[in-house]
C-alpha cells in the first residue's frame, strides 16, 4: 500500500523527467547518429574532433573559474556560517541579491564596467593609472564572467554543510594544540568535502558549456564548446546533426570528469 502511494506521490516528478529530460536526450542522440535524411552514420561524431581545441580550451576555462570559486567561496562561506543566525541571513540575502536580475543583464553590466571607457578604467584614471584597452575581449573577462555569475553556487553548498560542523568539535580542535590553519585542514575541510564536491559540480557543469558570456565577454574571439553548439543550432550554419554530436561529446565529457570527481569524494569520506 506504501509503496502504491508512492509511486502515486513520485509520478508527476516521472513525467516530468520524461517529457524534460529523456525525451530531449533520445533527440539529442538520435540526431547524431543520422544524416539529414535520417541515415545512421558516426561521422558526426568523427567531425567532433576538430573541435578539439576549442573543448580543451573550454575545459581549462571551466577549471580555472572554479577553482577560483573554491578559493573565494570557501573562506566565505566558513566566515559566514560562523556568524550569529540573523547576520547569516542579511549576508546570504546580500549573496543572492544579484541572482535576481537578469543573467544577460548582469553580463552586460560587466561590459560597461570593463570597456576602454567603462567605470573601471574612469575610477583608476582618477589615480593616473589606465586606460588599459585589453580589458574586454579576452580569456581573463570570460573567467571575471563566469566567477561572478556562478560564486553563489559554491558559496551556497559550502555554507549549508558548514553551518552543521559543531562549534564545539573546533574548540575541541584548538584545545588539543591545533592551530588556525591545522583547524582548517584537519577538521574544516574534511567535514566539508560533500560541500565542495556539489559546489564544484555546480560551478564546472555551467561553466564549460557557457556561451552567453564568452561571446558578450569574450569578443568572438574566444568561442567556447557552447558557443559551437549554439552555432550549429541557429544561423547560416544550421547543422542539429553536428550541433548534437557535439552537445553529446561534452555530455560524456563533463559524466566522466563529474564520475571521477565523485570517486575521489566517496575515497575522502571513507578515509575520514
Amino acid at each position: 500500500m506504501e509503496s502504491t502511494k508512492t509511486k502515486l506521490i513520485a509520478s508527476p516528478y516521472i513525467i516530468w523527467m520524461a517529457i524534460f529530460i529523456v525525451v530531449p536526450l533520445c533527440l539529442v542522440i538520435g540526431f547524431a547518429f543520422t544524416t539529414k535524411d535520417g541515415k545512421f552514420t558516426i561521422e558526426n561524431i568523427a567531425i567532433t574532433a576538430e573541435y578539439v581545441p576549442v573543448l580543451l580550451r573550454s575545459m581549462w576555462l571551466a577549471v580555472i573559474s572554479t577553482a577560483i570559486c573554491l578559493i573565494i567561496g570557501f573562506p566565505v562561506s566558513f566566515i559566514i556560517s560562523r556568524l550569529m543566525p540573523n547576520r547569516q541571513g542579511m549576508l546570504l540575502t546580500l549573496l543572492l541579491l544579484p541572482m535576481w536580475i537578469n543573467f544577460l543583464l548582469r553580463t552586460y553590466a560587466w561590459m560597461t564596467l570593463l570597456e576602454s571607457n567603462g567605470l573601471i578604467n574612469k575610477f583608476l584614471g582618477l589615480f593616473g593609472i589606465g586606460p588599459f584597452d585589453n580589458m574586454l575581449n579576452n580569456q581573463g573577462a570570460i573567467v571575471l564572467g563566469m566567477v561572478y555569475n556562478y560564486l553563489p553556487f559554491m558559496i551556497l553548498p559550502l555554507y549549508s554543510v558548514m553551518t552543521k560542523i559543531d562549534e564545539s568539535i573546533i574548540e575541541a580542535a584548538q584545545d588539543l594544540g591545533a592551530n588556525y590553519i591545522k583547524v582548517i585542514f584537519k577538521v574544516v575541510i574534511p567535514l566539508s568535502i560533500q560541500g565542495i564536491y556539489t559546489g564544484v559540480t555546480m560551478v564546472f557543469v555551467p561553466s564549460i558549456s557557457t556561451f552567453i558570456i564568452s561571446r558578450m565577454l569574450g569578443g568572438g574571439s574566444n568561442d567556447l564548446i557552447g558557443d559551437i553548439i549554439e552555432q550549429q543550432f541557429l544561423g547560416n550554419s544550421y547543422n542539429p546533426h553536428l550541433g548534437s554530436a557535439l552537445a553529446l561529446v561534452l555530455m560524456v565529457i563533463v559524466l566522466l570528469v563529474m564520475s571521477l570527481f565523485n570517486q575521489f569524494g566517496n575515497e575522502e569520506n571513507i578515509a575520514i
